[in-house]
């Protein structure tokens, strides 16, 4: 017998966005003694509080910013939101799955969003 999974919606979040979520989640879990939080509910947590530095709305202005540029679509926007990529390397290796590249004028104005908010 197997057991099939249906997605049944898709969003995007920011490592902000998923931190008060978790945070949610965390306090409900919290306030049931019997109920004891799995591994992957901790180490998603402990991962969210030392990656999210912004705040949720920070953090989508940021998004926003990002989707305001040519060749920046939604998925890429929030990967480049959630790692904040310091140089073209780290920007490149974001876009190396792409099936277009990136001259160099198009990564300097995506990594001079990134600085605003890093």
């Amino acid at each position: 017998m197997t057991i099939f999974k249906e997605t049944l919606d898709e969003e995007y979040l920011t490592l902000a966005e998923t931190k008060e979520i978790l945070a949610d989640i965390e306090a409900d879990r919290a306030e049931d003694e019997e109920r004891e939080m799995r591994y992957e509910l901790a180490r998603a947590i402990e991962h969210v509080n030392r990656f999210a530095l912004l705040d949720p709305d920070e953090a989508q202005e940021f998004v926003d910013k990002l989707q305001d540029l040519e060749k920046v679509d939604e998925a890429t926007a929030y990967k480049i939101a959630n790692l904040r990529p310091l140089d073209r390397d780290e920007l490149r290796a974001i876009y190396a799955q792409e099936r277009y590249t990136l001259d160099g004028d198009e990564l300097d104005a995506i990594l001079d969003v990134v600085k605003q908010y890093a």
